[in-house]
């Protein structure tokens, strides 16, 4: 789960900002953005939390904690341990203030170029005032105030004396906008144009996300005109080729392409489309993992199985190919279980057959979790799913005492006495 820091400290670093999240799970990453300039924290920042469960708990914990509200003629500040944390304007000393201010700068620039230094330095100053209004936006849960403060920001940097602009305001904003698309279908159209023009400008985030939330920013516009369903689509084809492992994306296409409404395809055109991107690149590891989960979408274990066989033939040390090939053997094994307990068996001898199939199955998860299990040692998911096989094996022959070693491992890792 990735989140959305904003409103920290200039003195947060990378591992500060880890840490305050560390104590409700696993951080995979942590980033604060910097001014490439100066050099300063911008103040804002992503983490990302490996369990979806704890990344939520974080943010409810962290988020929305009530402060002392000082009220004032144009805004309200929120303070805890007698420090503002952060405020809320209520209204405008002057309308529209810094886009005003950007049309002033442009035009001293545009009178006398050699004015540009100072114009920098003011468009500078107007476009963090509008990332902290973006920041404080989010604070206060105003996300398409916080999304055109964003976007402000960036044309304060656009202008001409200014130059290199962060397209990543843009992403932000774009985000925010998608965010609050649920609540006001309206924002919809815009995030869709702020993303967009991210797009344009070549940026990218290192996931991928930004396809994903185009997706939802044309969907969530269907209604209104049909042809958004083939944008929504082109979005995440788009970004699927770059970013095949972005389970999101993956999860819109199963999406638009299980869904008769939609209209865009069934699944075999789904799976036309990563075949066709392997038979390209067909040493993509990237693209082979994102086919096996496709297949586990469509629950299509068999062939869940083949795409990781492949990932793992091309990356043999790849911890998630070694234990999602475990995981899908045993899933396959669990629903062949179900079948069998569903039937009713009038000969031992067939009951013994079909049993001997379904741990024949779970059998061959065994060696992909044990390899899992090598390369990242204190794994807790793999320790559980090899004890708990193990145990269901207890009869096989040298069974039993793997299921002692893992069982033990298991407990040490989970601190268990």
């Amino acid at each position: 789960m990735k989140i959305f820091a904003a409103r920290l400290s200039p003195n947060t670093t990378a591992e500060s900002l880890q840490a305050l999240f560390e104590q409700f799970g696993e951080v995979t990453s942590s980033k604060v953005i910097m001014d490439r300039e100066t050099g300063r924290s911008k103040c804002y920042g992503f983490v990302e939390m490996a369990d979806d469960e704890q990344g939520r708990q974080a943010v409810e914990a962290l988020n929305g904690v009530e402060y002392d509200a000082w009220v004032y003629p144009y805004f309200t500040a929120y303070v805890k341990d007698n420090k503002v944390v952060t405020w809320k304007q209520s209204k405008w000393v002057l309308k529209d203030a810094p886009k005003k201010a950007i049309e002033a700068y442009n035009k001293a620039y545009e009178l006398d170029p050699k004015t540009a230094e100072k114009v920098k330095e003011g468009l500078k100053q107007v476009s963090d005032f509008c990332s902290q209004v973006g920041n404080t936006g989010i604070d206060t849960g105003n996300y398409a105030d916080a999304a055109d403060a964003y976007a402000l920001a960036f044309e304060a940097q656009s202008s001409p004396a200014h130059g290199n602009p962060e397209p990543a305001l843009l992403y932000y904003a774009g985000y925010l906008r998608t965010v609050d698309g649920a609540a006001n279908p309206a924002s919809y159209v815009i995030g869709a144009d702020y993303l967009n023009k991210a797009l344009d400008l070549g940026y990218n985030d290192e996931e991928g996300n930004i396809y994903y939330y185009l997706f939802h920013c044309y969907y969530g516009q269907k209604d209104a005109d049909k042809a958004n369903v083939l944008k929504a689509k082109d979005a995440l084809v788009a970004g699927i080729k770059k970013f095949p492992k972005n389970e999101r994306i993956l999860d819109g296409l199963v999406q638009l392409y299980t869904n008769p409404e939609d209209s865009v395809g069934g699944p075999a055109d789904l799976v036309a489309l990563i075949d066709a991107a392997i038979e390209s690149n067909p040493e993509n590891v990237d693209l082979w993992f994102g086919r096996g989960r496709i297949f586990y979408a469509l629950k299509d274990y068999d062939q869940s199985i083949e795409s990781f066989k492949k990932v793992v033939e091309l990356k043999p040390d790849l911890f998630e190919g070694n234990y999602y090939l475990g995981v899908f053997y045993t899933i396959k094994g669990d629903a062949l279980n179900k079948e069998m307990n569903e039937k009713q068996y009038s000969s031992q001898a067939v009951y013994d057959a079909d049993l001997k199939v379904v741990n024949d199955v779970y059998k061959e998860a065994v060696p992909w979790f044990e390899k899992a299990h090598q390369i990242k040692p204190d794994d807790v998911d793999t320790l559980e799913f090899l004890k708990s096989i193990c145990f269901r094996l207890r009869d096989e022959a040298g069974i039993m005492e793997k299921y002692n070693t893992y069982n033990a491992l298991y407990k040490q890792v989970k601190g268990i006495e």
